[in-house]
């Protein structure tokens, strides 16, 4: 939940339209629609009383969330991916 209350935060700052519209550009659309499955997944794992899949959504979530975050920084995407590359190859 409180992935979903940082990404509300914001509607104050900028307005629900803004936001909205934000949240769904090119560069921000798949980051956006995982971290929203992943928390309705999230709860839905809960609610069935599985530990371990309501784990493994958080972690999606919180990794969605973060690619979603940095976005926002000028090629801080680009970086994150050249170091992965960079420690995998």
């Amino acid at each position: 939940m409180k992935r979903l209350v940082s990404t509300h935060n914001t509607l104050f700052l900028m307005g629900p339209v803004k936001q909205i519209r934000n949240m769904f550009a090119k560069t921000r659309a798949i980051a956006t629609v995982v971290v929203l499955i992943s928390i309705v997944l999230t709860i839905v794992a809960a609610a069935l009383g599985k530990k371990g899949l309501v784990l493994i959504f958080c972690i999606i979530e919180f990794l969605a969330m973060t690619w979603y975050s940095i976005s926002y920084i000028p090629f801080a995407r680009d970086a994150v991916l050249n170091t992965f590359k960079t420690c995998l190859g």
